[in-house]
């Protein structure tokens, strides 16, 4: 496992260094080995690993190829895992959200433009308390995936969006069941618009963590199966 452990920080070099870049072709398995020095097992079992974290691409018959590298690609393997849960998973999957998106958000107070508020205050404008659950689900996806986007940071957005997705059934229970939870979240939205306008990170960073553990609260006092509010496997 070393030999392939040794193969695989090659060929991440090879991409780091700019020597391979994304859509470039691999060399010929026998030539790439022999340029490593290792064995062309050993070069199989590494390409296989690259594989399957989608740096590399084999397509059969044609050769290997370095893949895009953009992030949703890379970051598939979060999601894999994500699908892989327990009745835990759903609690720190927030846990994981109150930590980053805070963050993110203060990003965006850093960059966010006369524009883009206007755009978020459009978004606000089109449900309110009297909106179906579903949809003001679907309201809720759109508002923080677009405050994420404006951090500036694709492997963070993209992150954060994976991990956004596995909440909806919580967060539409959660609507259908809690009473005033629609006025609240959307009160609460407001509120992190109004600090992102007044470029107030630390603002728009303590309201977001509100925003999320008001959520992971009323998830602790569920009494179901945490399991039943997850997506099925492979749903997104």
């Amino acid at each position: 496992m070393a030999v392939t452990d040794t193969a695989i920080r090659r060929i991440k070099q090879m991409i780091t260094t700019g020597e391979l870049k994304p859509g470039d072709r691999l060399p010929p398995e026998k030539d790439l080995s022999e340029r490593l020095g290792i064995s062309r097992s050993s070069m199989r079992e590494a390409v296989k690993a690259l594989e399957v974290i989608r740096v590399l691409d084999v397509r059969r018959g044609d050769g290997t190829y370095v893949t895009s590298l953009e992030p949703a690609l890379l970051l598939e393997a979060v999601s894999f895992v994500a699908d892989l849960h327990d009745d835990d998973t759903l609690l720190e999957i927030f846990g994981v959200r109150r930590i980053l998106e805070p963050a993110a958000v203060a990003l965006a107070a850093a960059r966010i433009t006369e524009e883009d508020v206007a755009e978020l205050r459009a978004q606000l404008a089109l449900v309110d308390e009297d909106t179906p659950v579903d949809e003001l689900v679907q309201h809720d996806l759109a508002f923080h995936a677009s405050i994420v986007r404006l951090a500036g940071n694709t492997y963070l957005a993209t992150l954060l969006e994976s991990l956004s997705v596995r909440t909806v059934r919580a967060r539409v229970w959660r609507g259908l069941t809690q009473d005033n939870a629609a006025e609240r979240t959307l009160a609460e939205h407001a509120a992190i618009v109004d600090a992102l306008e007044m470029r107030d990170g630390s603002l728009g960073e303590s309201l977001t963590t509100a925003h999320i553990f008001n959520v992971e609260k009323w998830l602790r006092g569920y009494d179901g199966p945490l399991s039943d509010l997850m997506p099925p496997l492979g749903n997104e």
